[in-house]
């Protein structure tokens, strides 16, 4: 049955991870609650990954604490591990062995046996699709029922705790959809799903809560609503350029309303205060200094704006 919004199931406090002089995870603090599915955002390099494989006890941090389940990480990590599944972003499976193969095999690891192995298994397959394809080996699967599959082996054991690091990455959109109902039916189950990914339309269709990471810090998190209205008063303007090197950001910046800028790539990304209109005076900078605008798009508040608003990127880049 889901749970009542109300357990942490997992807490994280001052967490810290340094690599030599790199702090790739800096101070974070942030609690996911028993039922949610909560979003983990941050554009690459921002210590997202970095995070996860602390979450999934495959990095030791340098300070701080990871509780999942009432347990330290670090003193309890084997029965905690029990609870966890995760669905890589890098494919898991075993191309020699059957689809009901992989299952049985990733099952087994968490001591299950005999015929509660066989049926956990068979579910599993089914819940995803591929009960009728469990037979067969992933060599002759797409991608997409290769990423079922992989959840498949992730979910034999009946986690509480469900970590999936970009879990529809480069599969076609039948199976993103596929995935993404089974994502909210394992949900509806009772499974707590930590959840990454690099397309923001996934994250508004079944996020509860969103947390966004960039620079190794937890900058903000709230529901969809509760970003998008505390970013109300600021839009992005994106204009696209033949060449970024004429552009001088501080010039930009000191145009009334112009609240920070950033370039991703040939793309100068504006964030402008939505109260104060200063389009016309943008545009006469870029004519004035000659540089040829190829594109431009204001965009409007959702949170492929929150994230551009707080990380100067787009989510994909």
């Amino acid at each position: 049955m889901k749970g009542d919004l109300g357990v942490n199931i997992l807490e994280i406090k001052n967490l810290v991870r340094k690599f030599d002089n790199v702090i790739a995870v800096d101070n974070i603090s942030f609690n996911i609650k028993e039922g949610e599915i909560y979003g983990l955002l941050g554009p690459n390099g921002a210590g997202k990954s970095t995070a996860i494989n602390m979450i999934c006890g495959l990095l030791t941090p340098n300070s701080g604490t990871i509780t999942i389940l009432g347990e330290d990480i670090n003193k309890n990590s084997k029965n905690i591990r029990y609870n966890i599944g995760v669905v890589p972003q890098d494919i898991a499976i075993y191309d020699d062995l059957t689809a009901y193969e992989n299952v049985a095999f990733f099952g087994s690891l968490y001591n299950i046996r005999g015929k509660e192995l066989k049926q956990r298994s068979e579910e599993a397959l089914e819940f995803v699709g591929l009960k009728d394809r469990a037979k067969e080996l992933p060599s002759k699967f797409s991608g997409g029922m290769k990423r079922r599959l992989n959840i498949a082996c992730a979910l034999v054991h009946r986690p509480k705790l469900m970590i999936m690091d970009e879990p529809t990455v480069g599969i076609d959109p039948q199976s993103r959809n596929h995935i993404l109902d089974s994502i909210k039916k394992l949900n509806k189950m009772g499974c707590t799903i930590i959840y990454t990914s690099h397309y923001m339309e996934e994250v508004e269709s079944i996020c509860t809560r969103i947390g966004i990471i960039d620079n190794g810090k937890l900058i903000i998190e709230g529901t969809k609503e509760e970003l998008k209205q505390n970013n109300l008063e600021t839009s992005s303007i994106l204009i696209t350029v033949n060449s970024v090197n004429e552009v001088n950001v501080d010039e930009i910046e000191k145009i009334n309303g112009v609240l920070k800028v950033a370039i991703d790539k040939n793309t100068v990304i504006i964030n402008t205060n939505t109260r104060i209109n200063n389009l016309d005076q943008i545009i006469v900078y870029f004519n004035q200094n000659h540089i040829h605008i190829n594109n431009l798009e204001n965009k409007g508040m959702d949170l492929e704006t929150v994230f551009l608003n707080l990380t100067g990127r787009n989510l994909r880049d």
